[in-house]
Parts: C-alpha cells; sequence; structure tokens
C-alpha cells in the first residue's frame, strides 16, 4: 500500500495525535504517542480508542487552574499542555498592566520541577518578570511568596494530595486579588488565552529564556518566622508524630516547629522525604482510610500524645488522637476547624472583639454558632479557599477537607502548617492546665452545642449519572430523611442569596439537621455532607444525641440513593 493510501485511510484522530507529538519537547510522551499512532494507524480500536479519549477533549483550566494524569494528549498533563498554560498566563498578565511579574514553585512529583522551569523560561520569554522558588517547596510557601514578593501571580505545580500518576498547576493572582487562588472572570479570561495559544502557536516556536530568577531563602526564611511566631510561648511539651505522607512538608515544617520551641517530632520515617511514587499509601490523602495506618502505629509504639499528618503538598492538616481503648483516631476536618475557630474567636474577643470567622457552605454550622457566642462576624462561602480566602475582613476560614487558615495576613490560602502550630499549641497549653483535648471537646459542647457530621460520596461509572441524580432530587424532592420531615429545599442552580449560581441542594429538615448535595468538582461522584447538632443535656449527651441524628441521616440518605 502507498504512503498516500495510508495518510488517506488513517482515522482523523490519528493526524491531530501527530501534530501534538510534533510539537512535544519531552521524549517519553512523544514515544508514547509514537507507540499509540503506530497502533491506530494499524487499525487498533483499542488505539485509536485511547487516542480519542486523550484529544477528543481537553483538561479545562478553571478556578483550581490544571489537574490531570501525566501523559501525552490534550486531555492530560504534559509539558505541552503546561506551555501553552504558562504561554496563555503570561499573555492575560501582560494585558493586565504593565511590568508584570511571577513567582513559581512546585513539590516532589514527577515532571514537577520540568513544569514550574518550562513556565518561568516561557514567562521570561513573554516578557514577565520571573521568579522560581530555590528548591521543592510547600504550596503555602509559594502562597506567601506571593504577597512577600508583592508579584502580580504565582504558579504552583502541584496535584496536592491525588493520585501519585498526576500532576496539577495552581494559579494565584497579586495586587488586589490579595494571593487568593483565582476566581471568575480571571480564570476564564486565562482560558482564553491559553486556548488561542494552543490554536494558534507551536510550543516548540514560542520565545524561551533563561533570564529568570531564583528566589532567595530569605522567602522561606521569613515563612518560618512568621509561622513560629503563631506559637507565643509553648507552656508544657508535647510528644507528637509528624508524618510528610511522602510530600515537601518535613524540611519546612521541621524548622516551624523547632523555631516554634515545640522540639523534635517523632516521625514516620518511611513516609519522611518526598517520593513521587507514594509506597506506602493507597492514595495520598490523609483522609482516605488507612492513610495514617503508619503514623497511628508509630505513636503507639512511642505513646506519643498526639499525630500530626500533612498531605503531600502540605496546604492540608490531619490531626490524631488516642482513643479510651488505646487506638488512635483522626479527628474530622469539621472537629479540627471548630476547635481552631474556638481559639481564633476568643483571641479575636479578648482584642476587641473585631474579624470575620468563615466557612464553605459545606462545612459544619459550628464555626457559625462560635462566632454568635462571640459577637464575631461570620460568612458562608463555596467550597473552596479562593473563595475563603476572599471574604473581608478574614480572620479565620476553614473547609472540612482539612483546609483551615489560621493566619490570612501572611497567605490567603489554607495552610497545614500555621495549622499544625497552632494546633500543638493550643494541646500544649491545655496540658499546662492540667485538661487533655477531650476535656476541650466536651467544654466545646457545653459552650456551643455539639456538633456531628457526615459524609457519603456515591461514585459512578458514567459521567452523566450525576446530572441524573440531581436532576431526579430537584424532580422529586424527597419529603423526609430519616425519618424527619424536610423543611424546605435551597437551590443553587440559579443562584441563591449571595452565591452565584452552582449545582447544589441544600436540605433543611424539621429537627435543625442539615444535607447538602453537590457533585464533586474533581472526581466522578456525587458529595452529600450531613450536619446535625445538639444543646439538650450534658456534652456527652449532646455529643451522642447529634451523632445519632447524623447516623439516622446517613441511612435515609443511602436509601434515597439508592
Amino acid at each position: 500500500m502507498s504512503g498516500a493510501a495510508v495518510r488517506a485511510t488513517r482515522p482523523a484522530i490519528v493526524d491531530i495525535a501527530a501534530a501534538w507529538r510534533d510539537q512535544d519537547p519531552d521524549d517519553e510522551t512523544r514515544a508514547e504517542l509514537d507507540g499509540l499512532i503506530a497502533d491506530a494507524v494499524a487499525g487498533s480500536p483499542e488505539a485509536q480508542s485511547e487516542l480519542h479519549d486523550r484529544f477528543d477533549f481537553r483538561l479545562e483550566f478553571g478556578t483550581a487552574g490544571l489537574r490531570g494524569r501525566i501523559e501525552a494528549g490534550s486531555n492530560r498533563m504534559n509539558r505541552v499542555l503546561v506551555s501553552q498554560a504558562a504561554a496563555g498566563l503570561a499573555a492575560y498578565l501582560l494585558s493586565r498592566g504593565e511590568s508584570p511579574s511571577v513567582v513559581i514553585g512546585y513539590d516532589g512529583r514527577k515532571n514537577s520541577q520540568v513544569f514550574a522551569t518550562d513556565t518561568a523560561e516561557l514567562m521570561a520569554g513573554a516578557g514577565v518578570r520571573a521568579i522560581i522558588l530555590p528548591r521543592l517547596l510547600p504550596t503555602p510557601v509559594l502562597a506567601f511568596a506571593v504577597r512577600h514578593l508583592g508579584v502580580s501571580a504565582g504558579v504552583m505545580v502541584t496535584a496536592s494530595h491525588n493520585p501519585p500518576q498526576d500532576n496539577g498547576y495552581k494559579v494565584y493572582l497579586g495586587g488586589d486579588d490579595g494571593g487568593s487562588q483565582i476566581v471568575p472572570p480571571a480564570d476564564g479570561e486565562i482560558a482564553a488565552q491559553i486556548l488561542r495559544v494552543a490554536a494558534e502557536e507551536n510550543v516548540l516556536r514560542l520565545p524561551r529564556s533563561a533570564d529568570y530568577e531564583i528566589a532567595g531563602e530569605d522567602v522561606l526564611d521569613e515563612y518560618v518566622r512568621q509561622t513560629a511566631a503563631l506559637a507565643g510561648h509553648p507552656s508544657a511539651p508535647v510528644k507528637y508524630v509528624y508524618t510528610a505522607m511522602h510530600g515537601v512538608g518535613w524540611e519546612t515544617a521541621h524548622r516551624v516547629f523547632l523555631d516554634a520551641g515545640f522540639g523534635d517530632p517523632v516521625i514516620v520515617t518511611k513516609q519522611i522525604l518526598p517520593d513521587a511514587t507514594f509506597p506506602t499509601v493507597n492514595f495520598p490523602n490523609p483522609e482516605e482510610p488507612g492513610a495514617m495506618d503508619l503514623a497511628f502505629a508509630t505513636a503507639t509504639d512511642v505513646d506519643a500524645e498526639l499525630v500530626i499528618a500533612n498531605d503531600p503538598d502540605a496546604d492540608r492538616l490531619a490531626v490524631g488522637i488516642p482513643g479510651p481503648d488505646g487506638s488512635w483516631q483522626r479527628l474530622s476536618g469539621n472537629e479540627v476547624g471548630a476547635l481552631l475557630g474556638w481559639r481564633a474567636a476568643e483571641r479575636l474577643n479578648a482584642a476587641g472583639p473585631e474579624g470575620t470567622l468563615a466557612a464553605s457552605i459545606v462545612s459544619s454550622p459550628a464555626l457559625a454558632a462560635v462566632a454568635r457566642h462571640y459577637g464575631l462576624e461570620y460568612a458562608d462561602t463555596l467550597t473552596g479557599f479562593k473563595w475563603i480566602s476572599r471574604v473581608p475582613g478574614l480572620s479565620y476560614g476553614y473547609e472540612e477537607a482539612l483546609g483551615y487558615l489560621v493566619d490570612p495576613d501572611k497567605v490567603r490560602d489554607k495552610d497545614g502548617i500555621s495549622a499544625a502550630v497552632e494546633f500543638i499549641s493550643m494541646v500544649s497549653e491545655l496540658k499546662a492546665e492540667g485538661k487533655t483535648l477531650e476535656d476541650h471537646r466536651l467544654a466545646f459542647a457545653d459552650t456551643f452545642g455539639a456538633f456531628a457530621s457526615g459524609q457519603i460520596s456515591v461514585r459512578v461509572s458514567d459521567l452523566a449519572d450525576i446530572p441524573r441524580i440531581m436532576g431526579g432530587l430537584r424532580a422529586t424532592p424527597p419529603e423526609s430523611i430519616g425519618g424527619v420531615r424536610v423543611r424546605e429545599i435551597d437551590d443553587f442552580a440559579d443562584g441563591f442569596e449571595q452565591f452565584p449560581p452552582s449545582d447544589i441542594l441544600r436540605i433543611w429538615l424539621e429537627d435543625g439537621s442539615r444535607v447538602i448535595v453537590r457533585p464533586s468538582g474533581t472526581e466522578p461522584k456525587v458529595k452529600v455532607y450531613l450536619d446535625a447538632s445538639s444543646t439538650e443535656g450534658t456534652a456527652v449527651e449532646r455529643q451522642l444525641k447529634a451523632q445519632g441524628a447524623v447516623d439516622a441521616l446517613s441511612a435515609g440518605i443511602r436509601l434515597l440513593l439508592a
């Protein structure tokens, strides 16, 4: 068969893939495409299907930036896609004003440093002042650097707690945005520039320059100094275990802990250094079952009082405490968020009181109760720290997915290291007073009421099932859940109160309980958030009643969505 005949009969998707391959600077992904193209031309339906999966869609740039599997293709994370994103972001920054600047950070995942260097070279080539952090460092250090250096934007190359094969690209804006992550309309404007670059440019011909700066150690030094200062003067020593979950938190967290006066933690040796394969966990997310097992085993071996875990880019904090039977349990994000919020409110009360507490709408109502008790302002936001960080007058914010912002003057994103400092300080102060963390949890229930939360995830194999589930709930709203009548339903589809249109249903029940249903923003599933509270009886009775209500809601929702 002639070459012309081969070209005439081969699928069009092959030409699209070949054009992508021809501008790919990465030997690995280029070879990957060569193999798929050859198989597709030979008639392999599997190879053709794989090419369609990689090229029929494009990894969407949104308010979370980019995140996906590291492979060749427009629907994957790779050097072509990142180069297009960097060039598009550079064009956006140049359109906003003269002399734009960007600081770039990266974690320990596969290709993170490569993606960061590509970004620095393309930014510099486009005329944007580019500064790259000196080595792999946590996301909070990058978020801090945006404000500290006074730059126009920040880029963090990380997939946070995603599976090992993923990477991502997170964008922050300086200036009037204060170092927060991007929100509309900026995300759409940046996306439009990226699509223009993808349509018009070959990334191999984009101007590049090695004339970018390496940030000095003073950036990290100042982050450490300000974060350690949150501790004040530790009141009593706390024996604690620390794990970095194979991520980049250890170097920075260790310096902070020592400067804060906490002393050395006992480390989970197998998880302390960066490892892009995450060999000891099935999923590098402290929320996942089993992820903290090694930390708990270490804590048992050394008779520790506390476990502190960061996720791989150290913007999240998980806390483990010993149970009455000698086992260990992870506190939920809502439990940690409420306790840190109480601490923030007490500090504000002593100084004013003035300030605003904030949480995402899917987080526990406990923080709102704390704010009411102290006469502080409170704000609900949509999910994500891009919204929490923008609340006017923010003093403290959190979201139930282990994210906490305890020092918004320093960073405008969740920070698992500064949150750890606050939590260890709290335990130290309680210990000096002869109290335990369990005493403190009971005191919270006495003061504000007991709050319990739960979460259900309905995973789907077909993404079309998600709108079917949400549409079904709208078409036939439940009259009761778990034996409790529904009082009202807030539908955010067309916007609700101060919130823009969102695919969220908030269901209020007659006993004050709450159910929120929304699609996940990062995974193929529908997420359901359950919340209940009680102010009746003793602290223990309140806790039991609130948890009982959540258990009943959980059983009811599972029947409803079965």
